[in-house]
């Protein structure tokens, strides 16, 4: 099958199927020419073929896939169980957090889940040797080395002593949230590092967040923290001590936590749902999910019931509590999603989902943005139209640069039509005046000289009057 695909690509890329190896005659040189032909005929076909509006059809970039059935074992499907010893090799890791009031059995509760002492000492106290309150709150990572079944697993814990236990408690979840953004950061540290064959992964793949089983409602402080841890870790909410509560009581607290949560907007960890699961395995998942926030007890004694079996539990006057009897407690729903079931599907949310969001804002903060077009599947239609609204934006830019200048030029030449009228009008205004003067003058000048001018006779003597006039010596 991979040399008949390897066959189909030399024949699209104008390559001679002769040149391609073939598998002892697996199959058929005429076959897969044609089946190169018929692919290549039915995208022309689907690339010329013209919409209702008379615009070319969208092609579909998905392939036809040819189904071909191999006439002997290649073995690729003896690539799980490669991926098994690989796994078995490398081992697992899980790095869980537990954020709680002191006494509430953090750490017995996971020591009831793995089987193992996790801690030599008590790490929840919260006062030093000499009795003072300590002013922050400690973060304590301790680490186990854990096999079952030749399955190694290295499970690290991240105790939260002192949460909760001050009077002020406004900024009791700082701590917790450097602790998860500097594991982040370290991560992306060494994958931006020049070797990175094998990276550690110290991400918190799942916080546990103790409820004190008080039987009214979630406490400022715990709405307050959730809402800071929801989108940074895979948050699971669990009742501790639930054995001290009836029935109706931790139904009706679980019932008002879950309203509370939904309130706020805090979302805790889903189990993934798959299309292809099968109907028992839907069911465990909704089974899961109704439990929510889980009723624990934690013990690691063996107690003895009273029908002579040994068991671990907490005894009591009035009968024995079960820590693996679901009627009692929620201490197996727990153990399955966080172990037995969905271990992996912690991992894969921490990595793919709430690891990857921190590095994008991370990566924005520092001003490093993506293109999205770079890893965007081609389609030439989508293509062509991108291409002509690139082109339209383009034109549309340069029509509003040239309608600026063209306002521009034309507020200029209004600007200086102005000034030249202006002027002109100045201009005419001085010579009117210049004018205006010398009329005076030439009128001043006529006056004076008719005023020094003698008087002129009224009539004129004729010529008879001079020949007979005489004249006296």
């Amino acid at each position: 099958m991979a040399t008949g695909l390897a066959e189909l690509n030399g024949v699209a890329n104008g390559f001679h199927p002769h040149q391609v190896p073939s598998l002892d005659g697996e199959l058929d040189r005429e076959d897969v020419v044609a089946d190169a032909q018929s692919l290549s005929v039915a995208v022309a076909q689907a690339g010329n073929h013209n919409g209702p509006d008379g615009g070319a059809l969208s092609v579909t970039t998905e392939a036809s896939v040819i189904r071909r059935k191999l006439n002997g074992f290649v073995g690729f499907s003896n690539l799980p169980q490669q991926w098994h010893q690989k796994s078995l090799q490398r081992g697992f890791n899980l790095n869980v957090m537990v954020v709680g009031e002191s006494g509430l059995g953090k750490t017995t509760l996971l020591t009831t889940l793995f089987e193992t002492r996790l801690q030599g000492g008590d790490s929840q106290s919260a006062v030093r040797a000499d009795g003072d309150l300590k002013s922050t709150v400690d973060i304590k990572p301790f680490t186990a080395d854990l096999e079952e079944n030749g399955v190694k697993l290295r499970l690290t814990v991240i105790d939260t002593p002192g949460f909760g236990d001050y009077v002020n408690n406004s900024n009791s979840w700082k701590p917790i949230i450097d602790e998860i953004d500097g594991r982040y950061d370290q991560y992306l540290e060494a994958e931006n590092s020049v070797n990175r064959s094998r990276i550690p992964d110290n991400r918190v793949h799942a916080c546990l967040y103790f409820i004190e089983p008080t039987g009214h409602s979630l406490k400022p402080l715990d709405i307050n923290v959730m809402r800071k841890l929801h989108q940074k870790v895979n948050l699971i909410p669990v009742i501790a001590k639930s054995d001290t509560l009836t029935e109706a009581e931790l139904e009706q607290f679980k019932n008002t936590i879950r309203t509370d949560i939904a309130y706020q907007g805090i979302q805790i960890f889903q189990p993934p749902r798959y299309s292809d699961d099968d109907e028992e395995t839907q069911a465990e998942t909704a089974e899961l999910v109704a439990k929510f926030p889980f009723a624990v007890i934690g013990s690691t004694e063996l107690v003895a019931t009273p029908d002579g079996r040994n068991v671990r539990g907490r005894q009591y006057p009035w009968g024995v509590v079960e820590v693996d009897n679901e009627e009692h407690c929620d201490f197996v729903k727990l153990r399955s999603l966080l172990v037995r079931s969905h271990l992996e599907d912690l991992r894969e949310h921490t990595a793919n989902a709430l690891y990857e969001n921190y590095r994008t804002q991370k990566m924005l903060s520092m001003g490093i943005q993506q293109d999205s077009t770079v890893f965007r599947e081609v389609n030439p239609a989508l293509r062509q139209e991108e291409e002509r609204a690139m082109h339209e934006q383009r034109l549309a830019k340069m029509e509003a640069e040239m309608r600026a200048v063209f306002q521009q030029k034309v507020t200029e030449k209004e600007q200086k039509l102005k000034k030249s009228e202006a002027d002109l009008f100045a201009r005419h205004k001085e010579i009117k005046e210049q004018l205006e003067r010398q009329r005076a003058e030439l009128e001043a000048r006529k006056a004076k000289l008719e005023a020094q001018a003698p008087p002129v006779p009224a009539t004129v003597p004729s010529s008879d009057d001079k020949k007979g006039r005489k004249f006296k010596f």
